[in-house]
């Protein structure tokens, strides 16, 4: 794996990789850098959806799809729903924002941004995942932490698994305040279906409120190697999808 981030090199690597793999594309928007796709790998198992590079400037999810899908990753069986690159414009730039200043994961109630509507509008008429992760970064954090919301049972030992599964790279997130919130346990905030921000929802909540029974945020710290980043959330979407797989 590469120690840095080129777009257009990620672009041509994961339309190689995923074609490979047996996953058709469809895209949703175009943008000054690219086009916005969604990849497509359908299975008569459950559905499972990843996002990544909605910000920009956190480039080690896309490149942590794009490691899961060359290791032969996306077994047949699962329905399979990958979006590796949410923001093409932030990405180039390495900014988080899109190229109209836009903070994409902000946008998913007021869709002011063409990315955001495309991409909402797709996940609305589509059928609904079972799971979804969503793959970030934080450069305020030491550790490696998570969100989870859950419309269903509560089952503390998934988190805590996904959590145990990084360790080899982060230790959990310490201290009483993540990101500004109270975690249930080390590392793990255990957040409503509800937006911090009333008008300001992120891809999590928006398919929280289109009915989507279960959701990770995984966020890794931007400071530490980029290799490292990668390798903890190829473990953390390992462990988050190991339940489901047949």
């Amino acid at each position: 794996m590469s120690h840095s981030f080129h777009w257009p090199e990620f672009l041509s690597a994961f339309e190689h990789a995923a074609g490979n793999a047996g996953f058709s594309s469809l895209t949703l928007a175009e943008t000054t850098a690219g086009p916005l796709k969604a990849w497509e790998c359908h299975g008569d198992g459950p559905r499972i959806y990843l996002s990544a590079g909605i910000h920009g400037d956190e480039p080690a999810g896309p490149l942590a799809l794009l490691e899961l899908m060359r290791g032969d990753f996306f077994s047949p069986g699962i329905d399979w729903v990958i979006c590796p690159a949410l923001n093409p414009a932030g990405l180039a730039s390495g900014l988080r924002e899109n190229a109209e200043g836009v903070d994409l994961n902000r946008d998913y109630r007021l869709k002011k941004s063409r990315e955001t509507a495309a991409h909402a509008d797709w996940l609305a008429a589509g059928a609904l995942p079972a799971l979804f992760l969503s793959l970030h970064e934080d450069w305020e954090s030491r550790g490696f932490y998570l969100y989870e919301i859950n419309l269903g049972a509560d089952e503390p030992r998934r988190s805590r698994e996904i959590i145990a599964a990084t360790g080899r790279w982060f230790p959990p997130e310490p201290g009483p305040d993540i990101d500004g919130h109270a975690p249930r346990e080390t590392g793990w905030i255990f957040h409503p279906a509800e937006a911090d921000v009333p008008e300001g929802w992120p891809e999590a909540i928006y398919l929280a409120k289109l009915g989507c029974p279960l959701s990770f945020t995984f966020e890794t710290p931007s400071h530490a190697v980029l290799a490292a980043r990668v390798a903890a959330h190829c473990a953390a979407v390992r462990a988050a999808c190991r339940e489901l797989e047949p």
